[in-house]
């Protein structure tokens, strides 16, 4: 069966305008303007409705008149609501999460350079593709706005989380006081301490960052893959979470990730060798 184009046109706009009022309700829900917005559509409804019943010719005229005006005095009522709206269509969701994994990245190298000038040890995981999840429940919820402090509190010695891990994931501090599993070749690393090994045990089974500091030396080390990296400098660690958080949701930027970690990476402050405690 055909339809014409009076038709087609007719259900496209009737969707375009579902959607629209699906989405503005949505967007309203929830917020102290939804009130006012059910209030001002009941009674426009109802006035169109008893002018369009009782034949209210007078009524109906001075409604289309003042129209323009009411347009106005809505704009002016959802200001806030309007500009809220603004501000989400107009923000770019990839610079905003780059944004956001700079700001996390600063955090990190905050509390770690501070952990490691202190020489206290640390355990932290930061999730990417795979999940880390199941871990949470090995420690101590937290679910807190990444925070140098927050980090750096949690690693003081004789403090009851100080021993576990810390798992991050989407900016935000998952839960402390982990426990991580450890690798099965531990033998292959007997000059290691528990973080590290933890460290690699749990990099082993996920596709997470796992930052270590030693509680001896001070000494900062990164895992990825089963792979160890040792003796890191701040500014090797930056690099280093750089190319790995900012362009860790994205595949195209796997093989410059690649090339960066060996050319720039290596070139500073990288030491051979896995022995820090």
């Amino acid at each position: 069966m055909l339809y014409d184009s009076a038709t087609i046109s007719a259900v496209l706009q009737i969707t375009v305008l579902s959607v629209i009022f699906y989405y503005v309700l949505l967007f309203f829900r929830g917020t102290r303007g939804a009130e006012v917005l059910l209030g001002l559509t009941i009674l426009t409804v109802a006035l169109i409705g008893v002018t369009r019943v009782f034949n209210l010719d007078a009524l109906n005229w001075l409604l289309r008149q003042t129209s323009f005006y009411f347009a106005i005095s809505l704009i002016i009522i959802f200001q806030p609501e309007i500009r809220r709206f603004l501000a989400e269509v107009g923000r770019q969701p990839v610079l905003s999460t780059i944004n956001e994994n700079r700001s996390a990245l600063d955090s990190i190298m905050e509390a770690v350079s501070n952990l490691s000038n202190r020489k206290v040890g640390a355990l932290i995981a930061i999730a990417r593709d795979a999940s880390i999840e199941f871990l949470q429940h090995t420690g101590v919820i937290i679910d807190a706005k990444l925070e140098p402090k927050i980090i750096e509190c949690i690693f003081f010695p004789h403090t009851p989380l100080h021993d576990g891990g810390v798992l991050i994931k989407d900016n935000r501090i998952i839960a402390a006081g982990c426990v991580f599993p450890l690798t099965h070749k531990a033998a292959e690393h007997k000059n290691l301490g528990t973080r590290h090994l933890a460290a690699i045990g749990l990099s082993e089974e996920t596709d997470a960052l796992l930052i270590v500091v030693s509680e001896e030396t001070g000494a900062i080390s990164v895992c990825q893959s089963g792979k160890l990296e040792s003796g890191l400098s701040e500014v090797a660690l930056r690099n280093y979470l750089n190319v790995n958080m900012l362009k860790q949701k994205s595949h195209r930027y796997h093989g410059f990730r690649d090339f960066m970690r060996k050319h720039l990476y290596s070139k500073n402050g990288t030491a051979a060798g896995e022995n820090a405690k």
